[in-house]
């Protein structure tokens, strides 16, 4: 079978149908009694736009901003301590605002902008040239489209915040996330989801993100906790979560949200969505009972942070593979995840010694890497998903989502270690350690969010 069309592609764009101008009959002798010969059809192009799919992508489109607004930055500002919550808060706020605006200034030509390059999308739809209420992207306008692709576009740095958190700048984290999104995330979303990207030509599998977001912000993360080096006091001082409620309040956020991440990647109300749908409830499931069990054989008990790790954990494996997997295959792609996910996490990191604050490369990184592989295997119908391109079977497959995986890794790590190189010549990533200690929220921001 061919790719299905629920892929994210600009090149989705609607097929204007031609309309023939129709001719009056000749003139009469007489006016009044003149007619024309037959009647005329409008001269209208066809549209292709639906009402149903519409008002789905428009409200997939708010869901994903809830995911930010305030499920991650809920979610972040629960696990850093009392000290530093407002500074993840502000991040979030402000790289949203911020993302959106270079979003409609040069990210969406990026990364949709018609070019036939492999690696972005040109020039031409710089500040939205060309596009009006009319122009239409599928079966929806291509304003919505453009909104729904914003908000990726927004939550994908954010994202990444959590692997250096209580421990940079804030100027600087903005200055890194408008270059990182620039030389970044528009490229590698361009070769995943553009008619004419890299990832897109080779026929690999990622319906939701899972490359373009999840393995780009888990090694941007990595990278990032690295290069700016390890909070002061950390393996010393107590460094737990300040407020559990928060934590699982923000991840109950975004599992809520991220039916519009996932059924919204379908760009449209139909079965794709359906799918994407229940799978996120399945993997989701998956992963959490899988994170409890691991918990509890290896520490004893099964923790609320467990839980709510098991739920990123989850909804993270599951977005490439959202309309490709059947609702079984979820739960045991889910499932593998979260135990990959906990061994980074409770393992890897340690034995490693580098300090990724919330885990974003342990969750983000490492399950996203499962996943996007494992849509290779599981997307077999003999599995229960969709099946594959006619002629590929799930060795070539799952060669190619290898592939694009290793483009992705090179690509995030080594433009992203660039960057952080960058900003920390121009401004600096790293406040003194007295500020850091102090806390980030009273030190760059002048406000504290709790008062005895």
């Amino acid at each position: 079978m061919t790719l299905p069309v629920s892929l994210k592609s600009a090149a989705r764009s609607v097929l204007l149908g031609s309309a023939g101008l129709g001719l009056f009959g000749t003139l009469a002798a007489l006016a009044q009694e003149a007619a024309p010969a037959e009647e005329a059809p409008a001269e209208a192009a066809v549209s292709a736009l639906n009402s149903g799919d519409t008002a789905w992508m428009i409200v997939a489109t708010i869901l994903v901003l809830f995911m930010i607004l305030p499920g991650l930055a809920l979610f972040y500002g629960g696990l850093v301590r009392a000290k530093n919550i407002l500074s993840v808060l502000m991040q979030c706020t402000m790289i949203t605002a911020v993302v959106i605006i270079v979003w409609v200034v040069w990210g969406y030509s990026f990364a949709f902008g018609g070019s036939e390059s492999p690696y972005w999308g040109g020039l031409a739809k710089t500040f939205l040239s060309g596009v009006t209420p009319a122009s239409e992207s599928g079966t929806i306008p291509e304003f919505v489209f453009i909104a729904f692709q914003m908000t990726f576009a927004c939550i994908t740095p954010a994202l990444i915040i959590g692997g250096f958190a209580e421990r940079i700048k804030f100027g600087a984290a903005i200055l890194f996330v408008v270059l990182w999104v620039t030389f970044v995330y528009f490229p590698i979303a361009h070769m995943a989801w553009d008619a004419n990207g890299l990832f897109f030509g080779w026929g690999t599998m990622d319906f939701a993100g899972g490359t373009v977001v999840h393995i780009n912000a888990g090694i941007a993360a990595l990278v990032g906790a690295i290069i700016i080096g390890k909070r002061a006091g950390y393996g010393k001082d107590n460094m737990a979560p300040h407020s559990m409620p928060l934590v699982l309040v923000g991840a109950g956020i975004l599992w809520v949200g991220w039916f519009g991440f996932n059924a919204g990647s379908a760009l449209s109300a139909g079965s794709g969505a359906a799918l994407a749908l229940i799978n996120t409830f399945t993997a989701t499931a998956g992963a959490i009972v899988a994170w409890a069990v691991v918990e509890k054989l290896v520490r004893g008990k099964s923790s609320m942070l467990g839980g709510a790790s098991g739920v990123i954990a989850g909804l993270v494996a599951v977005t490439p593979a959202a309309g490709f997997v059947g609702p079984v295959g979820a739960i045991v792609l889910g499932a593998i995840a979260s135990v990959v996910a906990y061994y980074f996490v409770a393992v890897v990191k340690i034995k490693a010694g580098y300090d990724d604050s919330l885990d974003v490369f342990g969750i983000h990184g490492v399950a996203g890497i499962v996943g996007a592989i494992g849509t290779g295997i599981f997307a077999s119908s003999s599995l229960g998903g969709v099946g594959y391109a006619e002629g590929v079977s799930m060795g070539s497959q799952v060669g190619t989502q290898i592939l694009a995986v290793a483009i992705t890794i090179v690509w995030c790590g080594v433009i992203s270690a660039i960057l952080y190189k960058v900003v920390d010549l121009v401004i600096g990533l790293r406040p003194t350690e007295e500020i850091e200690r102090q806390g980030l929220d009273i030190t760059s921001h002048g406000e504290v969010a709790y008062h005895s």
